[in-house]
């Protein structure tokens, strides 16, 4: 098994467990590597931090409860594991370019409500390797990526 079918099948789970404690610790755990080898790994393979990854997840799966839930943005906060809701706009808005509450109100370009797969972040991450690209499920133009392998 090669880095990238490694770093897949990572990415995978913590795609399934976004809303459980995900500690570096656990991680590593999982992967079977050392926290240090694993961030090292993760970076060079993905072009982006471990830790900084599962909060770009756990922020566009808020989002998504954001626009198809009525629930409160604090009890989607503590979902995602943010400490409190101050916090957790404070993530949301530097990821989204709005507030939590913005975003909800806030129609799709068409005027439509979305669903959770139109829901992307808005500003997407460059790559250098095109080999990358099935990491982010070939959802990638001009080599820039915005949605992340896993997103539904």
């Amino acid at each position: 098994m090669d880095r990238a079918d490694i770093i897949h099948d990572l990415m995978n789970w913590i795609e399934t467990h976004l809303d459980q404690p995900l500690l570096l610790d656990n991680v590593a755990a999982k992967s079977g590597y050392s926290k240090w080898h694993l961030q090292r790994m993760f970076r060079s393979t993905t072009g982006h931090a471990l830790g900084s990854y599962i909060r770009e997840r756990r922020l566009s799966q808020a989002a998504q409860a954001l626009r198809t839930t009525p629930r409160p943005i604090l009890d989607i906060a503590l979902q995602f594991h943010f400490d409190s809701q101050p916090s957790f706009s404070r993530a949301f808005k530097k990821q989204f370019g709005k507030t939590p509450a913005v975003y909800r109100r806030t129609p799709q370009r068409d005027g439509t409500v979305s669903r959770p797969a139109d829901i992307t972040p808005l500003s997407g991450h460059r790559h250098s390797s095109p080999s990358l690209q099935r990491l982010y499920n070939r959802q990638c133009v001009d080599d820039n990526c915005t949605n992340w392998m896993g997103q539904r």
